[in-house]
């Protein structure tokens, strides 16, 4: 690949909020070719990410901290290359500090290749993405709106909640959450694809009709729309599972 990834910074200075708080701001735009892959690491982060029919890659990062000195327990780093955009603001020695804490936004393509979205702690609001989106969040809710393609969103102690879900051909859709809530509605009932929902301690509901297995043990249900293309899959250890239409 060239060096297609030139970045331009922005801004970036450390803002005192007050004696006992302090906050920086980093602002960069990062050129982009169709198929750049995009990943970010974050400890404990407000992280939202739109896509639209932009070019490129807006980042901006706003971290807080008790003190200017603290913020340099957790460096942003914005690194681009032939491998792709990693952004990063994690905590040194694997520390897990709440009071060190970021605000991220990224606006990207709506096609964008989001390969790896890693957060330890926090919030995840995702709309408008029609590439591939693969999000894992330890702790804390994932908030979709309008996602296609290839989706994977994992959440651990949390919930997901998936708005205007979209089954693109040729893509699929898979989420997970260990302990929480998992809801997916959709505008109106998809023409195709497969549905597959499991919770293993938790209640199956769905406004689209479903096969279901549910006498004994885990909850199970099912469902072939037209072709059958893509899947979705919805699994839960312990939670609820709601499939709803909007209309």
């Amino acid at each position: 690949m060239k060096a297609f990834l030139a970045i331009g910074l922005l801004a970036g200075a450390i803002l005192p909020l007050a004696a006992a708080d302090a906050t920086d701001r980093t602002v960069r735009t990062i050129p982009l070719q169709a198929d750049t892959a995009i990943s970010l690491d974050a400890t404990i982060a407000s992280l939202s990410i739109t896509g639209s029919d932009r070019q490129d890659a807006a980042v901006e990062i706003v971290r807080h901290a008790p003190s200017s000195a603290d913020l340099g327990r957790y460096p942003v780093t914005i690194d681009a290359g032939a491998a792709g955009v990693h952004i990063a603001a994690i905590q040194d020695g694997e520390g897990r500090d709440p009071a060190l804490k970021s605000d991220i936004t990224l606006l990207v393509p709506a096609a964008a290749r989001l390969t790896s979205i890693r957060v330890f702690e926090g919030r995840v609001k995702l709309a408008n993405l029609r590439g591939a989106c693969d999000v894992d969040l330890q702790r804390g809710p994932i908030d979709a709106t309008r996602l296609g393609g290839r989706v994977r969103l994992e959440a651990g102690i949390g919930s997901i909640d998936v708005r205007d879900a979209q089954l693109t051909p040729g893509g699929m859709m898979r989420l997970r959450v260990f302990n929480g809530p998992l809801t997916v509605r959709f505008a109106q009932r998809p023409a195709n694809g497969r549905l597959l929902a499991l919770t293993f301690n938790g209640r199956l509901t769905s406004d689209i009709p479903l096969t279901l297995k549910d006498k004994f043990g885990p909850r199970f249900g099912e469902t072939t729309l037209g072709t059958g293309d893509p899947v979705m899959s919805l699994d839960v250890v312990k939670g609820d599972i709601s499939i709803k239409l909007d209309k």
